[in-house]
């Protein structure tokens, strides 16, 4: 067993997001609510030109943080640093934990990851998109790749979550306009702690084809008509 979390933080990086971001912050909310210790929720408006502050402010749970990196990986890092900032606890006992503002998450998603939590210093959690708004074509190829355990060890800035004392020892989120996820987890591997995956409580995420992260989810997706 590994020592007890005492407080969870969700970070959330939001640029240009207003479609999704109401019931992004919602699916949060709803998620914390359920878990036993106590929850800061953290969103970042990295460069938003639309109008998602506007959302965000029927939130009044959400701390709010407005930046104008036009980066995901320094937008993270910078959530995290806003949520410990001063705080004084123990790293080994806050839990982060990441999601992206273009989907939800499940009630039990925070849960897991407290779960994880007594065995483990970081997890990995899987992300489908909404299948329903993708081409029968692309549809029936994702169902194929994607077979029970598929998504194992999969790394997704839209369901990772780790022990504080881990993202200080791994470096943080570098500064990268993608995969800044993927480098993160390979630093946490380097540093020997223990990681667990899992494909329970999947996040939910858009199944647009045109992200803003280059070569991220949304590219991936967009690739599979390749395949056909």
């Amino acid at each position: 067993m590994r020592p007890a979390i005492r407080r969870a933080v969700v970070v959330i990086p939001a640029r240009d997001e207003a479609a999704t971001l109401d019931a992004c912050l919602k699916s949060v909310e709803d998620a914390a609510a359920i878990v036993a210790v106590p929850t800061d929720i953290v969103l970042v408006l990295d460069a938003c030109t639309d109008g998602s502050a506007a959302i965000a402010a029927r939130h009044p749970a959400v701390r709010t943080v407005t930046v104008g990196f036009g980066n995901v990986g320094r937008s993270r890092a910078h959530g995290v640093e806003t949520a410990l900032a001063g705080s004084g606890q123990d790293p080994e006992s806050v839990w982060l934990a990441f999601t992206d503002a273009d989907g939800t998450v499940p009630r039990g998603w925070l849960a897991e990851h407290l779960r994880a939590a007594r065995h483990a210093d970081a997890y990995t959690g899987a992300v489908v998109p909404v299948l329903d708004d993708l081409d029968a074509e692309r549809r029936r190829i994702w169902e194929d790749r994607h077979p029970p355990g598929a998504t194992l060890g999969h790394v997704h800035g839209a369901n990772l979550g780790m022990r504080a004392s881990a993202y200080r020892r791994a470096g943080g989120f570098p500064p990268l306009a993608t995969a800044e996820d993927v480098r993160l987890a390979a630093r946490l591997r380097e540093s020997g702690i223990v990681m667990l995956s899992s494909e329970h409580e999947p996040v939910v995420t858009s199944a647009r084809l045109r992200g803003r992260a280059p070569e991220g989810y949304a590219g991936y997706l967009e690739a599979l008509a390749a395949d056909r």
